[in-house]
């Protein structure tokens, strides 16, 4: 039974500053912690989600780009493929922001910057923009994959270890939903005959408005301090790049089918751009929505379980979408993509609820416990996400240029999707020999071993 709580509300010093926040203390967080966490995760995940938008623009932009471009499929998929590297790597920086400007400020900072990337597509955007100016403006969209970094980052120090899978799942999801609403929007002014810089014009307005509700309603975290020591030791542990591989097929399928989708449709089924852009935002929609799914379910069973057998559908999809593709059946295609998609947003939920869950499973075996356990979870769980988002990202890149490089070869995307089965299969045998064939206690001193029971990593 947890002792009551003498702290008072989360004292705030200016610039809304809370000086005090201990959410694994069950009375703080009844009367004062939940209502705070759930108010900074919800303008957490609108700039999150415009971050998303403004990061996945160009996987919309390129289906305005018709002939009069002057780009080819090759072209475009090396475009896309850019901006997904940028929002990978800056996803390092983004982590460590949290904690040297505070979350809220940092919120309203890199909201801010998304105006720069969308003011400067808006600029360009017009037939006879040479291809190297495309590149270069789409890079700068790259900055809002870090949102996603600093958004979980900050909202993982906000809540418990019990409900991180919720609520990183949640923040997370609502993140990704960014990408179909900008798809949905794309695909309403095609319908209407507009060009992009009116899509262009919707966002600019969006951007400041998050900053500004950013700047009034969340909260910054005195306790939140960038540790070097953690981000060696993170980097050091085996388990951090064991976790970035798995969330590279996870999260790294989703960004990166999100961006070739339309794309695949327009170049393998011939498509038009107001065809494609009727479906591709079924997939993200709905890979997003399950998000929360997926963490709720490893809070209940178990990250790696779920992790697991999602890997197992992820791979019957993928060779399902193989036959389709290898048939020409646009409508089996076009289902087994959407599931795909689903799957890889469930798959999302549960890897991202592995990661404190191993580091806290760690800190048992080495024989903590309450307090000293939870903050040991934190500290390297925290330095962890923003290497592990980075590198899932990156399976982003990984995919658009296997498309690009499968239809400069074969003239579709089949040779892709069996790298992707091959890969999902990887996936799959890393999870099982990792997380459900060892437990936690391997690798501990045979001390802690004896006097201490040893969670499972399958719990995790």
């Amino acid at each position: 039974m947890t002792a009551p709580s003498t702290a008072p509300a989360p004292p705030s010093r200016g610039g809304r500053w809370i000086q005090q926040w201990d959410p694994e203390d069950e009375t703080f967080w009844k009367e004062t912690g939940e209502k705070v966490a759930k108010r900074n995760l919800l303008f957490s995940v609108l700039s999150e989600h415009i971050g998303f938008s403004v990061w996945t623009l160009w996987s919309v932009l390129v289906l305005f780009m018709g002939p009069e471009y002057g780009l080819t499929p090759a072209d475009k998929f090396l475009l896309t493929s850019m901006v997904t590297l940028v929002g990978a790597v800056v996803r390092v920086p983004y982590t460590f922001a949290v904690a040297i400007f505070g979350g809220r400020n940092w919120t309203v900072i890199s909201a801010s910057l998304l105006l720069v990337p969308t003011i400067a597509a808006f600029t360009v955007m017009e037939p006879g923009t040479s291809f190297s100016t495309f590149l270069l403006v789409g890079l700068l969209a790259g900055i809002g994959g870090g949102n996603f970094a600093s958004s979980m980052t900050n909202i993982n120090a906000f809540f418990p270890l019990r409900k991180k899978g919720w609520a990183l799942g949640l923040n997370a999801g609502g993140g990704n939903i960014g990408v179909p609403v900008i798809q949905l929007a794309a695909l309403a002014i095609i319908g209407a005959s507009g060009g992009p810089r009116v899509l262009l014009g919707i966002y600019i307005p969006l951007i400041l408005v998050a900053a500004v509700l950013a700047a009034l309603f969340m909260d910054n975290i005195e306790n939140v301090k960038n540790d070097t020591g953690a981000a060696k030791d993170a980097a050091r542990d085996g388990h951090t790049w064991i976790m970035s591989f798995l969330y590279i097929g996870t999260f790294g399928s989703f960004i990166g089918y999100s961006f070739a989708f339309g794309q695949v449709l327009q170049n393998q089924f011939g498509r038009t751009p107001l065809e494609a852009a009727y479906v591709t935002f079924i997939g993200p929609l709905l890979g997003s929505l399950i998000r929360p799914v997926g963490g709720a379910l490893a809070d209940k069973y178990g990250g790696a379980k779920i992790t697991l057998w999602n890997y197992v559908a992820m791979a019957a999809a993928t060779a399902v979408l193989i036959a389709a593709s290898m048939e020409k059946s646009l409508g089996l295609f076009t289902v087994a993509f959407v599931v795909l998609f689903v799957l890889s947003g469930l798959g999302n939920g549960s890897t991202f609820k592995m990661i404190p869950g191993i580091f806290h499973a760690k800190a048992l075996g080495k024989g903590l416990e309450g307090e000293a356990a939870a903050a040991y979870g934190r500290r390297l769980s925290g330095a962890s996400m923003g290497l592990i988002g980075a590198v899932g990202a990156l399976g982003g890149v990984g995919i658009n240029l296997a498309f690009r490089q499968s239809f400069l070869s074969y003239g579709s995307g089949t040779g892709a999707f069996v790298a992707f089965l091959a890969f999902y299969a990887a996936c799959f045998g890393v999870t099982w020999a990792v997380y459900l064939r060892r437990t936690a206690a391997k690798g501990t001193t045979t001390a802690a071993a004896e006097t201490k029971p040893q969670l499972s990593y399958a719990e995790v």
